[in-house]
């Protein structure tokens, strides 16, 4: 049965920012506009640019390039924008300023009946993410007695194991684990979700997916663009903490976890941790042989020339900061002993996706080979792709019209698209929309943010330390050659896809 939503007010710190302004007031008229919203809402948008509730309606909804009417008339997206609400901070944590906000959703109650039910969004710098609690707290917001208090956290939690243990402890002290939020985008997508169905709802699927007949799993998250203006930004954060860290090892739980006992937050998230803590630990001596770095040189994207990371606006001239990361793993426990998985994520790449790809291993006899080598090593591949176009493709082998027995993959392929006429939710609503519900399934637990930082923390250290080389590889390719060599002795290596999820090596007529 589906949870109903409370009353309530959505309060955004950062509202006059651009993640609210490309996707969280979206995010929250798609929900509007599908009914999901409870009657009696308000979202208050609270930055440190002096705008009244009018000014603050024209920016986000009527002047915003990145709101999207979609089928609504003028009227429902007024409608829409009569629910948003303003207010003006001189500081994000000040007491005063705090106070003031507490008044106004005082007010908010009197004028619209809301209650006393919170959502905090912290869109904001994680400068922020340690003083803005203590100051809800101290004006008796992270709590209430009719009613309950949320928070969301957006990414980056924590720089290293060390900061995200402080982070914890800092948020903790004034709000309930279970009212914590920590925000991951990765996790709203539907096929992410949909790696869980496809596993365990599946009879076929189910009993495969084990060392006995899976020989590696990779994972792929490609972008096309370069660092831009961003550079000072990116480059005291780099792939590994951007996108290892969270995106693709939160990926990496939803295709490794145990199955949980039931479909419900306490279960799934249980797992994911016992899944992070059976990663097996990469040495700080090993680390060369296992993770690959590299910056992408001048070269040429599908948006055009590129210049190379160190040109790039803000980056220092002898930077070391990562564009890419290749790195090759192990889980030890039972399911997946001597399994090899691999990750890669980069910037500058031919494409922008995500895909996991499950390779299973070959027959004991490739009793074909006399009438085609290529049946010696034709992979049964499962092919997830997240993002774009999301789907799957499974191939398998198949006999060549004509004498013999020679063999060509062929795919079966299933698209999103074609499942539904309805339009696939963006991350953030779904995501929104479970704070509101109370439903942290697709959260981050504190505990497994920071198991995943105690993974990749040797390895931060090692390149600290310069203890491995920085490669190099140019814009517009699949990253270092050196990459390749993590496959050694394992498969055909690392899936280059194209745009489409079904490449063009169909079975064909001859």
């Amino acid at each position: 049965m589906t949870k109903s939503v409370d009353p309530h007010t959505l309060v955004i710190f950062g509202a006059s920012g651009d993640l609210a302004q490309r996707k969280l007031i979206p995010a929250v008229f798609d929900l509007y506009r599908g009914g999901y919203l409870p009657e009696k809402f308000a979202l208050l948008g609270a930055s440190r640019t002096n705008m009244t509730d009018e000014e603050f309606r024209d920016k986000v909804v009527f002047n915003n390039e990145h709101f999207d009417r979609k089928d609504c008339t003028d009227e429902q997206v007024a409608a829409y924008a009569e629910v948003l609400f303003y207010q003006d901070l001189a500081s994000y944590d000040g007491e005063k300023d705090i106070n003031n906000l507490g008044k106004r959703l005082k007010k908010l109650d009197k004028d619209h009946g809301v209650g006393s039910n919170y959502i905090f969004y912290l869109s904001t710098p994680p400068s922020l993410y340690s003083t803005i609690p203590p100051a809800l707290a101290k004006a008796g917001l992270n709590q209430t007695k009719d009613g309950w208090s949320r928070l969301i956290v957006e990414k980056p939690f924590g720089y290293d194991l060390a900061t995200a243990k402080q982070l914890n402890e800092d948020i903790q002290r004034y709000f309930e684990e279970d009212t914590i939020y920590r925000i991951d985008h990765y996790l709203g997508k539907e096929t992410v979700q949909n790696l869980l169905v496809t596993r365990f709802a599946n009879g076929f699927f189910e009993p495969l997916w084990n060392r006995n007949y899976i020989q590696s799993v990779q994972i792929t998250a490609a972008e096309t663009v370069g660092v831009g203006t961003r550079g000072g930004y990116y480059d005291g954060s780099g792939a590994l903490r951007d996108m290892v860290q969270n995106h693709l090892l939160q990926v990496l739980a939803h295709v490794a976890m145990e199955p949980p006992i039931r479909a419900d937050a306490k279960s799934i998230r249980g797992e994911k941790l016992k899944l992070f803590q059976s990663l097996r630990s990469i040495k700080r001596a090993d680390v060369r042989n296992h993770v690959i770095r590299a910056q992408y040189t001048e070269g040429r994207t599908k948006g055009g020339d590129v210049v190379s990371y160190r040109d790039a606006e803000g980056v220092p001239e002898k930077s070391n900061t990562e564009t890419y990361v290749g790195m090759k793993f192990f889980i030890d426990n039972w399911r997946w002993a001597g399994v090899p998985f691999f990750v890669r994520t980069g910037k500058c790449l031919p494409l922008k996706l995500t895909e996991v790809v499950i390779t299973f291993k070959n027959p004991p006899q490739a009793i074909f080979s006399e009438f085609d080598n290529y049946a010696m090593s034709s992979d049964n591949r499962l092919i997830i792709r997240i993002q774009p176009d999301e789907g799957m493709a499974l191939e398998f082998g198949m006999k060549v019209p004509g004498e013999g027995f020679r063999v060509k993959n062929v795919d079966m392929d299933f698209f999103y698209r074609d499942l539904t006429s309805n339009d696939v939710p963006d991350a953030y609503t779904r995501l929104l929309l479970d704070c509101m519900k109370g439903d942290p399934t697709l959260y981050a637990r504190g505990d497994s943010v920071e198991a995943a930082w105690d993974f990749v923390e040797p390895i931060l250290q090692a390149w600290k330390a310069n203890e491995v080389p920085l490669f190099s590889y140019p814009a517009g390719t699949w990253g270092p050659l050196q990459s390749d060599a993590l496959w050694s002795g394992v498969g055909d290596g690392w899936r280059n896809p194209s745009t489409s999820l079904t490449e063009k090596k169909h079975y064909t007529k001859l």
